[in-house]
């Protein structure tokens, strides 16, 4: 190691004879444009489901169709919408408190320290860095070794969570498939809650946390094949991880969005059987 006489590391930006660059950045191509559109789309994703998490309306149709961000819907104001309420009702009716308050803090918790997401925001909120080469603007840097970033940590615990939310996302949308008195249909509304939770399977499965309970204490995979062969499965779906985290957002919105029109009889229900 390199050092200088007050004994602080001279390498990298700060060994002898580096060009000194006054500029902001040397580069020339719209690196802006990446972050901007990251703040863009998480900005339409946390205002729209903000909105919806506490207008509780709208949120169960053709007495059937649970919206996810309702599910699982555990408030005694779930006792508006018959038949919405699969676990029971045992949260207070307010304003401030979400019908779906057993599972929703969690799967933001759940997201917000996704690895994938801290790179999102990181870069676009944070601006740290903004970019590849360009400076951030934080005099100090300690990475997620010290509070609050360390808590960062805990996000294999919130994996788990979000394991059984999605169990019981499947289950509403296995259920949709029963009317109360038509018995069993299947329309629109079907093939967009089990699109949906489909894709919320592949974000959650692809999860770096989910790769590593599969695979990640094992020192010899030739003595657990099974555990193995299912760690290359997460392991390839974990390369698309990115892309599950965008989409899965997209379809929770058009899902909802869904739910929302047919409630209010804007749109109707297509009915494919039944």
């Amino acid at each position: 190691m390199t050092t200088t006489a007050r004994g602080v590391d001279a390498r990298g930006v700060n060994s002898p004879g580096r060009a000194a660059v006054g500029a902001r950045t040397l580069r020339t191509d719209r690196w802006w444009l990446p972050p901007t559109a990251t703040t863009i789309g998480l900005l339409i994703f946390l205002v729209y489901g903000g909105v919806r998490a506490f207008q509780q309306q709208y949120f169960f149709a053709d007495e059937r169709y649970l919206t996810p961000f309702y599910s699982p819907c555990v408030s005694l104001g779930c006792a508006s919408e018959p038949g919405s309420a699969h676990f029971g009702m045992f949260i207070p009716d307010h304003p401030l408190i979400p019908y779906a308050a057993l599972s929703l803090p969690f799967l933001l918790l759940f997201r917000l320290t996704c690895y994938y997401y801290r790179k999102a925001y990181y870069r676009s909120f944070v601006l740290a860095p903004a970019a590849c080469a360009v400076p951030e603007p934080h005099a100090t840097y300690t990475g997620e070794t010290r509070f609050p970033l360390i808590m960062q940590n805990v996000h294999r615990y919130f994996f788990y969570v979000a394991v059984v939310i999605s169990v019981i996302n499947t289950y509403d949308a296995i259920v949709a498939f029963r009317h109360p008195t038509d018995g069993f249909v299947v329309g629109v509304g079907n093939l967009v809650l089990l699109g949906n939770v489909a894709l919320l399977w592949c974000y959650t499965a692809s999860c770096h946390s989910c790769r590593h309970v599969m695979g990640g204490r094992l020192t010899h995979f030739s003595k657990h094949p099974v555990r193995y062969w299912l760690w290359t499965k997460i392991s390839a779906l974990n390369a698309r991880h990115q892309f599950f985290a965008w989409i899965t957002l997209a379809t929770l919105i058009l899902t909802d969005l869904y739910v929302m029109l047919v409630a209010r009889g804007t749109i109707t229900d297509l009915r494919l059987i039944g």
